[in-house]
């Protein structure tokens, strides 16, 4: 939720800075993502005046303006704007000037002819595509007749506001609305809200003769409430109402539409305006859908509705989906001449469940699914009205045609200051706990400590005891309350040997060079079932927030991916990830909990080693993986060594570029590169990752590790170059060399591997260095001679190596 600063203080006298505001806000209770200065990094742009225009000579497009932009001086701008005109006032980049991303303005020439500035389009001065209005959008912005030229346009446009970006969580939907931040900041500073009242004029035609309405289910719509509106004019909204959309984050769009959009920021209740022309009757009906019925909505796809969709019709005819959006058939347009305002509260299980089947969700949608404060429906129905009458020249004909109307009810609740304080750790006093309570404007009555809270509709999250707790906290401070260790001389905080491993598992993958990621639990079915490391059945939530987060992750490398793939399109091409937690596995899909387990996967893409004067790049490659997993397994200490063995099994990853990693007979993870046509989904180039499962490993049998003295007494080499068949592994001579080496033999070591010139086709050689020590005594030649025969012996009968 975006809030203007500056209409806060329309309703709150504050005089601090927003940072400031910001700050406190987050104390209590609701995060503020930032605070955004939308002149910030601008200068030297102001309100110009276009006195004459005439085409570049050696141009079809370029016009030569003859722009004024102070009272005493008038120059000439080139500009392309398809809509630039004689009698405008437009925003002009002087010489010297810093537009959006920090562009510098100078003054030059194009295609001969000089240009001091430059007329400028919203969105060159910082404005996004989505706020811009549509009959700008490839165009110049013209200024109202009124700007002064030669002043800064910010104050014109809203840019010298400061827009507080307020993190809402589900249980603070009141805050979704500048009436309910305001009455929060005036908790927060103790200060009264003032909001201005509404006097609304009516015409002696009452709505009534040209307008009925009915709900068939009054638990649909327990309130439903419509006014109409004649001799409407469409047109531009003005500038006041465009800049306090545009800081929203809404685009601007006609008076009519912008003036439902405003009182939705302003009140939290969503309206919806329809065009009494279109609606083919005099009758409106809330029902629920028929199973052979569509719509059209105001996008322009079409939806086939089934009986769980809220809808409103002509008594024959769909309109538009109730609290989600409306129907194209009924949209405002430049002819409508007559405008239905509705105003409603809608069940809020069957909106949420209809804006995600249809991909729907909206502003309004979001609001009515959390709640609407139910004792201002009618205010904001009356405001929005009055604006039209004042904004459209209009006519609000007498009275509502309100078919239910739920009553605002206040909730009770009794708390005393001894819970509060039992509850929290603190020593406030009842005098203390009572001004909190006046300061949030509800309303309450003390004896003996304990109250009768009276919380009035606008804070329908408050219900029982512990919400009021809640609030005295807030207020309160949450800074202030007494801290408690958790931990003690009697209790001391002890990592168990499990989480132990986890993080030096975790340090030495930093060590490495990979950085750690948090990826969301919740993705997409696909990318769930990608990457497995065994057979499971989905878990899908039942109604996801968005469809992207629809089913619990069975792999980690998909959200790694996703965060490569988020680092790529920021041009930050060599980046290598870590992610340690739980994957979500069922075995039979009627299971309803899924097993969680703990898993461990890495992600690189780009060049391991980076170009400089003195090395070439190195792009990261499956060796280099492989080196970082043999890294993590050794912190293992399994008694069975890790085995390496290619496999083609896994659908996402490189056939040729894989490997399976085995422990005995168990598989516990995989490694390689992720296949082309994934990469190519991703936009990543080669990229390489690893997943293993911790709960398998860490259920392994481990030796202890036990110190080795350092020996005394010399170690003695022998190097062996064998030529092999080009199948047999690396793994598979290494363990033969191992199982056949003797006692004394400490370290098995891959020099060489070579194929090509003087080897046969389909063989390939391979070279090793054979470390042999004894610890207690000098080894002689001949043990060592003795040994190495066994190892050459064994090699030959059981790999058909041929000694080079």
């Amino acid at each position: 939720m975006k809030i203007s600063y500056n209409w806060l203080k329309e309703y709150v006298d504050l005089n601090m800075s927003a940072e400031e505001l910001a700050n406190k806000v987050t104390l209590t209770g609701i995060e503020v993502d930032g605070v955004i200065h939308p002149d910030a990094g601008l200068k030297k742009i102001v309100v110009g005046y276009v006195e004459s225009t005439k085409p570049h000579p050696d141009s079809d497009h370029l016009q030569l303006c003859q722009v004024q932009i102070s009272p005493e001086e008038t120059v000439q701008i080139v500009c392309g704007a398809p809509n630039v005109a004689a009698g405008q006032k437009v925003i002009v980049a002087l010489p010297g000037s810093r537009i959006a991303n920090n562009e510098k303005i100078k003054k030059g020439k194009l295609r001969g002819e000089i240009s001091n500035g430059m007329i400028c389009a919203l969105q060159e001065i910082g404005f996004s595509d989505d706020v811009t209005p549509q009959a700008y959008a490839d165009g110049i912005y013209v200024l109202p007749a009124d700007a002064e030229v030669g002043q800064p346009v910010y104050a014109y446009l809203g840019m010298d506001d400061a827009i507080l970006d307020l993190e809402i969580t589900p249980n603070r939907a009141d805050a979704l609305s500048m009436h309910g931040v305001a009455y929060e900041v005036a908790a927060i500073y103790d200060e009264p809200v003032h909001f201005p009242a509404v006097d609304l004029k009516e015409s002696e035609k009452q709505a009534s003769s040209v307008l009925q309405a009915k709900v068939a289910d009054p638990t649909d719509a327990p309130s439903y409430n419509l006014r109409v509106i004649e001799n409407v004019t469409i047109k531009p909204s003005p500038l006041w109402l465009q800049r306090r959309l545009w800081n929203a984050g809404i685009r601007p769009i006609n008076n009519v539409v912008d003036i439902t959009n405003l009182i939705m920021i302003d009140y939290g209740q969503p309206l919806h305006a329809f065009d009494y022309a279109k609606i083919g009757g005099q009758t409106i009906e809330v029902r629920r859908a028929q199973a052979d019925e569509s719509l059209t909505t105001l996008d322009g796809n079409d939806h086939d509705l089934t009986t769980d969709d809220i809808v409103i019709t002509n008594g024959a005819d769909v309109l538009n989906l109730a609290g989600v959006m409306g129907g194209l058939e009924s949209e405002i347009t430049t002819e409508t001449k007559t405008v239905i305002l509705e105003a409603a509260v809608f069940e809020p299980t069957h909106i949420r469940k209809t804006a995600q089947r249809f991909n729907l969700r909206s502003e309004a949608s979001s609001r009515f699914e959390k709640g609407v404060n139910t004792g201002a429906v009618l205010a904001a129905l009356d405001e929005a009205a009055n604006l039209m009458a004042e904004l459209a020249d209009a006519t609000v004909l007498a009275g509502r045609v309100s078919p239910t109307v739920l009553e605002p009810k206040e909730t009770v609740v009794n708390v005393s200051t001894q819970r509060i304080n039992q509850v929290l750790g603190t020593t406030i006093s009842t005098a203390e706990v009572q001004a909190i309570f006046v300061r949030l404007g509800f309303g309450v009555t003390e004896a003996d400590g304990r109250f009768t809270v009276s919380v009035p509709a606008r804070r329908w999250d408050i219900a029982i005891e512990a919400d009021l707790i809640e609030e005295v906290a807030r207020l309160y401070g949450y800074d202030r309350l007494p801290e408690t260790l958790t931990a003690s001389a009697s209790t001391p905080g002890l990592l168990t040997p499990r989480q132990q491993l986890i993080r030096r598992l975790e340090r030495k993958l930093e060590a490495n060079g990979l950085s750690q990621a948090l990826s969301y639990a919740l993705t997409t079915a696909d990318k769930a079932a990608a990457f497995r490391l065994t057979n499971s059945e989905p878990t899908s939530v039942d109604w996801p927030m968005t469809v992207d987060h629809a089913t619990l992750r069975m792999n980690l490398v998909s959200g790694l991916l996703d965060d490569l793939a988020y680092n790529a399109a920021r041009k930050q091409q060599n980046v290598a990830l870590y992610e340690q937690g739980r994957v979500f596995l069922k075995q039979h899909a009627t299971t309803v909990r899924p097993h969680e387990l703990e898993y461990l996967a890495g992600a690189i893409t780009g060049d391991w080693q980076t170009a400089a004067w003195n090395q070439t790049a190195q792009p990261i490659d499956f060796y280099q993986l492989k080196g970082i997993v043999e890294a993590e397994l050794a912190e293992f200490n399994l008694n069975e060594a890790p085995e390496f063995v290619a496999t083609a099994r896994h659908s996402d990853m490189h056939p040729g570029r894989t490997a399976d990693i085995l422990v005995g007979s168990q598989i516990v993870g995989f490694l390689g590169q992720i296949h082309p046509r994934v990469a190519k989904q991703y936009r990543l180039p080669a990229t390489y990752v690893f997943q293993l499962d911790l709960e398998q490993l860490l259920g392994l049998d481990s030796q202890a590790v036990v110190y080795q003295p350092v020996p005394r007494y010399p170690a003695i080499t022998r190097d062996v170059a064998l030529v092999v068949n080009e199948t047999t592994t690396n793994a598979a001579l290494e363990a033969t060399i191992q199982a056949h080496g003797g006692a004394y033999l400490t370290k098995v070591q891959l020099f060489d591997v070579y194929a090509g010139h003087h080897i046969e086709a389909g063989k390939k050689s391979l070279a090793y260095t054979l470390t042999y020590q004894n610890p207690a005594d000098t080894l002689t030649d001949d043990q060592v001679n003795d040994a190495f025969a066994k190892v050459v012996s064994a090699l030959q009968d059981e790999h058909d190596a041929t000694i080079r």
